[in-house]
This record gives structure tokens, sequence and C-alpha cells, in this order.
């Protein structure tokens, strides 16, 4: 007796299909090199602080050195080059590996303007309004009156004027003068009262650096 078979549904045989597709798709995958990973961005160069350093220094190169930062984490107003900063003041104190920021810099100090042969004297005049009176790039004569001296003497004459304080300093300039002199001013401020007059300058267009000397 022969039988026969029933022909199969199509549910039955969608299945099959689907399975078949489901497996040769996750052979598919499987097989598939993956994907490279994104390499990530180059890190920057930063100019951090070598050292625990403290306000109004005057950055040399051993004071910073340069780290590397992911560029989405450098921090804004940073540079790339140490020379960049060195010979500027610090404004305020950082420490070891912290960033310099044009907010921590305050450009050149005032050791920069010195010329050959020429020290940075602090000279505290007895009348601190007068120190008021002058701007840096004056030239300015130092007198010196020694106690019941009829008249005073010239200890720096025509001496440049580096600095000039703060509203709410004690008066100090800071004068750019040759050794001797600045040795006289030192002298002569533990014995004499100091005062200050503006000579006129004597020689258009001369350096407003040139050393001041002693009368």
């Amino acid at each position: 007796m022969v039988r026969f078979r029933r022909p199969r549904r199509p549910l039955h045989t969608g299945r099959q299909v689907l399975a078949a597709l489901l497996a040769a798709t996750a052979l598919v995958l499987a097989l598939r090199p993956a994907p490279a990973p994104a390499s990530a961005p180059a890190a920057v160069p930063v100019v951090v602080a070598a050292a625990d350093l403290a306000a109004g220094a005057v950055l040399a190169a051993g004071d910073v050195a340069v780290a590397h930062y992911p560029p989405e984490l450098r921090p804004a107003g940073t540079v790339e080059d140490p020379a960049a900063v060195v010979g500027q003041v610090l404004t305020g104190g950082v420490r070891s590996g912290e960033p310099l920021t044009d907010a921590a810099l305050g450009g050149a100090g005032p050791t920069a303007q010195l010329g050959p042969g020429q020290v940075a004297a602090p000279v505290r005049p007895a009348d601190l309004a007068v120190s008021a009176l002058v701007q840096p790039g004056d030239r300015v004569d130092v007198l010196a009156a020694p106690p019941g001296a009829a008249r005073a003497e010239v200890v720096a004459a025509g001496a440049p004027v580096l600095a000039t304080p703060a509203p709410e300093d004690d008066g100090l300039l800071l004068l750019a003068v040759d050794a001797d002199t600045a040795a006289r001013l030192a002298a002569a401020a533990t014995t004499a009262t100091l005062t200050l007059s503006l000579p006129p300058r004597s020689t258009p267009g001369a350096g407003p650096l040139a050393p001041g000397v002693g009368g």
C-alpha cells in the first residue's frame, strides 16, 4: 500500500528559511573583522611650573617644564614654548606642575630692562608723595641729606625709573644704576634722608635706561 506524504505547511517552511537566514547572518557577523579603534588626538605641550613658585618671581629656564595634555583638557591661556615665559613675572604663587596661563603672568620683570653694567636699586624717599610724581621711564636725581647737613648731596644723577609703587605700597621705587651708585644709595638710606628731583632730559632721543651715576 502506497502512502503519500502530506505537503509541508507554508508556516513550517517559512520558519526553516528564517532560521537559515539568521544563522547565515550570525556567521557573517562572526567572520567580519572588528573595526579599528579610533586613534586618540595627539597630546599637546603645555608649559607648567617646575617647582613651587612665589608671587613676584621672575621666571628662569629652570623654573618651567613642559607637560602634555589631551587637546580637550588643555587650559585656556597656556603656551607651548618655555622660552615664551622666561623673564616674565608671576602675579601669584603657583604649585609645581601647575600650567602657567596668561592670567598668572605679568610680562617682563623690571630687571629685563637693565642695560650692560646696570643693577636695580630700591629707593624709598622720605616723602612718600614724591614717588607718585614719577613714572617708569622717567629719570630722577636722588639726593641725600645727612642729619645737620647744610645741603643735600646728589648720590644718583639721571637714574632711570624701572618701577613705581602701587597706590597701596610704601613709596618704594626701583632705579637702574651702576653697581657703585647702588652701593652709595644703600649707604645713604641708612644715615640720611632721601628725596628726589626730576631733571630735564639733556639729550633728546637718548636711550631711556642709560646708567645713573653718582654726583
